[in-house]
């Protein structure tokens, strides 16, 4: 039961990735009349969506009792204001993540947008060895060289694209660095979260509240500084359609599932 239930999970997990990674890539892509949407406005509704689903699990664990729920957020989150200011590093680092992956992939295609962000998985070794003193076997030391092997090959230049005028140059380094930026950002951000977890005997929903927390007044902060005058002249919602909606939710789905996650989810299961 537990393994198939392992391999159940893995299965969601790749089709919340690559779904996410496909629809996120034409929404930012696709030539519309108005304004795109604002992706750190996407950040924020995403992460306010994540805090309510959360709640919503911790209240069925609370037997779909209102006092219950009430008691479990006061005497877990408000309490215990230093083991919830813990997950301020890791929620900025997961909000500038989140920011990296739509510039990412504004500038990449999905193919190689999604070969390339898999470095997480070695970023997250090289982090998990040095902050939480694991030890990686032969074979594992052994995937992670075929992976940067198959990264490299992936961003090797073929002839088709260096005939394409899809993507200048300046766009794919941008879509590069932002990815390469975020594969650290993951790695670190996910180690991090794993060792507080194992340091407190708070559940991942109520670790998740907090990270959405954080999250969302990080995000909201973004939006002021680099999107604010755009906001304040069409909106926050501009340019959300259905698609935009979509992508929102496929972020929020599985809320254990965030990026902060995934590497350490992928790497160890």
């Amino acid at each position: 039961m537990s393994t198939n239930l392992k391999y159940l999970s893995l299965g969601i997990l790749v089709f919340q990735t690559t779904s996410l990674v496909l629809t996120m890539r034409y929404s930012r892509t696709l030539k519309e009349e108005g304004p795109r949407y604002l992706s750190s406005t996407a950040v924020v509704v995403a992460e306010l969506l994540k805090i309510m689903a959360c709640i919503l699990l911790v209240y069925k664990d609370s037997k779909c009792s209102l006092r219950a729920l009430n008691r479990v957020l006061h005497d877990e989150i408000l309490n215990k204001p230093m083991e919830t200011l813990k997950l301020a590093i890791p929620s900025g680092i997961y909000t500038l993540q989140n920011n990296l992956l739509y510039v990412a992939l504004s500038n990449l295609d999905a193919a190689t947008y999604q070969v390339t962000y898999q470095l997480k998985i070695l970023t997250t070794a090289l982090f998990s060895v040095s902050m939480l003193s694991k030890k990686l076997g032969v074979y594992q030391w052994l995937s992670l060289v075929i992976l940067m092997t198959g990264v490299a090959f992936v961003q090797w230049p073929s002839d088709s694209q260096l005939d394409s005028k899809e993507l200048s140059a300046g766009s794919q380094f941008v879509g590069l660095m932002a990815v390469l930026t975020a594969c650290f950002s993951s790695g670190f951000a996910g180690v991090y979260f794993e060792k507080i977890l194992k340091e407190t005997k708070q559940s991942v929903w109520i670790r998740n509240i907090q990270l959405g927390f954080f999250g969302s007044i990080f995000g909201l902060m973004g939006v002021y500084i680099y999107d604010g005058e755009l906001v304040s002249k069409n909106g926050f919602f501009q340019g959300y359609n259905q698609l935009t909606w979509i992508v929102v939710v496929l972020q929020c789905l599985f809320p254990w599932s965030h990026p902060c996650n995934n590497s350490y989810f992928l790497i160890w299961l």
